[in-house]
């Protein structure tokens, strides 16, 4: 069967540098394809490409003349219309029927004669995706779609997704809703792509592999070229003439070292260690908090210890950041009290970036002005590699915050909240415009950090492997805190933040897992003979296991190990990638087993 749309060796150069060469698209009907890569790698192009709106400089672009596409953009334009139904009609078909698209507008909460220039972020991003999914097209183009989503917004959009018969091709961050729904997987790397004929949840290993493996290929150039060298330099006497013909293989060779594109760098994040906090950091007791005579938070109790990590989540205005406000001591609360425990010292990012004035320099926003240097755990370090860490060139330090893209500005406010020393870390979606692999990179982060925190996600990937707790904010006022991440939040209400009627989609593998204990049976159990051994084992084991992975990091990081030693090198990395497997299993184990206990201790 023909694809219904193919864009062919896709070459584009914006600002005299090339952004696309040889970049290629198929889909299909039924395809489910997920197209990742990292912040400015092009993907948003591709798809203006893809949708017709953006010419190229090379290659070919074919669409079925009878297939029918939407396109949903990252920053969707709603000019020239007076009000909100205008602008989802407009993206109907001629014969279309309009029923769908107003109907989909009641199941999201959209007001139909609201003007597109006062909707919130939240509300223009629903009423794009009505626009988008209401005409049923054959190819439906979805960048970032969960931008500015709630939760029940997210569970809405994925169980709409998951029925359609669009074929589909998805640009996100959002980890778990690639996972779900798509089976094929376009990787846009230095400007081209590669093709995975699995979904998403393949990618992360095998993208891994394919990076090892030109590094693998690097250093086999590298040594290759000292051999030529070598050669030039005394293998050619003043009575022998010269091999033009090596002389020029060796100049292809550095050329080919000189302009080989390399893999882009990815942040190297370290947090600034305060003092340690004492066991007790905040203590909670029946806060409330009205607004306008609506309780916003009402009558919650909460005890956060040292190195708790508590997500909070829920409905757009149910309260999520006001709550956050009172158990930091930013909001005074109108009932009940709120007691920050000894020696909490706080750094916080705020989910608006309201703290970065567009005219400030990236290095003044480090430094605070009048400096070159921020010191980070002790050390004293120059801001430029500093920024070096969070992928900032040289150059771009006199940059004005303001003309920084939304992912450049993602990073700037964590590199900034992490020189502050701080036992207690205050996120407020930390995740907004971050690519995949600084949030992986996050993820370790603030897996190693030694003291408490308080997230405010809709990311619900992140929050299960971040969090140890999750309060869900229900509305009217009343949260309810939650032991283990977003999944054991789910599997503990029977059903997601939107409601039993729009629960996530189950994936296979969330299938084949044993469903969680009841809390009838609960009652009748204590923890095992093996599981309390297990538990008590696991800590010294943890310790061990990255004990290992720190030594073999320390001889991995010898540049001339590879050429060296290449068997050893091979040897060492297949050891590394199993020890670290061993590492997140152990620590997945004692994870589910700690919550486990606690939640029989409870009974």
């Amino acid at each position: 069967m023909p694809p219904l749309l193919q864009l062919r060796d896709i070459a584009l150069t914006l600002g005299g540098a090339p952004l696309l060469d040889g970049a290629e698209l198929s889909i299909s009907a039924g395809d489910r394809i997920a197209v990742v890569g990292r912040n400015g790698s092009g993907k948003s192009t591709l798809f203006r490409i893809a949708a017709g709106e953006l010419a190229f400089d090379r290659g070919t672009r074919f669409v079925q003349p009878s297939a029918r596409l939407a396109y949903l953009p990252q920053e969707p334009d709603m000019s020239g219309f007076k009000i909100t139904l205008d602008y989802v009609l407009a993206g109907l078909y001629e014969f279309d029927d309009p029923y769908a698209a107003r109907a989909m507008m009641a199941e999201l909460g959209l007001d139909p004669a609201a003007d597109p220039a006062r909707l919130s972020g939240g509300e223009a991003r629903r009423a794009a995706l009505v626009r988008a999914l209401s005409p049923a097209p054959d190819i439906l183009l979805l960048d970032e779609p969960t931008n500015h989503l709630d939760l029940i917004a997210i569970e809405w959009l994925e169980a709409r997704l998951a029925e359609s018969r669009s074929a589909l091709a998805l640009i996100s961050h959002d980890k778990r809703l690639l996972a779900d729904l798509t089976r094929a997987t376009i990787w846009l790397d230095r400007g081209s792509t590669r093709r995975l004929d699995q979904g998403f949840g393949a990618f992360e290993a095998w993208r891994d592999l394919k990076l090892e493996e030109e590094e693998v290929e690097g250093h086999k150039l590298d040594r290759k070229i000292a051999g030529e060298e070598h050669w030039m330099r005394y293998g050619v006497t003043a009575r022998r003439k010269r091999n033009m013909r090596r002389v020029g293989e060796l100049a292809e060779l550095r050329r080919e070292r000189r302009e080989a594109l390399r893999p882009a760098g990815v942040a190297a994040m370290a947090a600034q260690d305060a003092k340690a906090s004492g066991a007790l950091v905040i203590d909670a007791e029946r806060i409330g908090k009205a607004y306008g005579g609506r309780w916003v938070v009402r009558d919650f109790s909460l005890r956060v210890m040292r190195r708790d990590r508590i997500g909070i989540v829920g409905a757009n205005g149910a309260g999520k950041t006001t709550l956050l406000g009172l158990l930091t001591g930013a909001l005074e609360p109108d009932s009940g009290s709120v007691r920050l425990g000894a020696n909490v010292t706080m750094a916080s990012l705020d989910q608006g970036r309201a703290s970065l004035e567009p005219a400030t320099t990236l290095i003044d926003a480090l430094t605070g002005g009048g400096s070159d240097y921020v010191t980070i755990n002790g050390e004293r370090r120059h801001v430029l590699g500093y920024m070096r860490d969070f992928l900032f060139p040289p150059e771009q330090a006199r940059t004005p915050i303001g003309k920084l893209s939304g992912g450049e500005r993602g990073r700037l406010m964590l590199a900034s909240a992490l020189a502050r020393p701080s036992n207690l870390m205050v996120l407020d979606e930390p995740t907004n415009d971050l690519d995949i692999e600084t949030l992986d990179l996050l993820q370790e982060l603030l897996g190693d950090y030694a003291g408490t925190i308080l997230l405010v996600s809709h990311d619900r990937d992140f929050l299960d492997r971040v969090a140890t707790s999750v309060i869900v904010a229900e509305g009217d006022g009343r949260s309810v805190e939650y032991a283990g991440g977003y999944s054991d939040m789910v599997a503990q209400r029977g059903h997601g933040v939107a409601g039993p009627l729009a629960a996530p989609v189950e994936t296979a593998a969330k299938a084949d897992k044993p469903a969680p204990p009841s809390d009838r049976a609960a009652t009748k159990r204590k923890l095992g003979f093996n599981e309390r051994r297990a538990l008590e084992a696991l800590p010294g084991r943890i310790e061990k296991l990255r004990a290992d992975l720190e030594a073999l990091e320390a001889k991995l990081a010898d540049a001339d190990f590879p050429a060296r030693e290449p068997g050893a090198f091979m040897d060492a990395t297949r050891i590394y990638g199993e020890l670290r497997d061993a590492l997140a299993g152990a620590e997945d184990e004692w994870l589910g087993l700690e919550i486990l206990r606690e939640e029989l201790e409870r009974q």
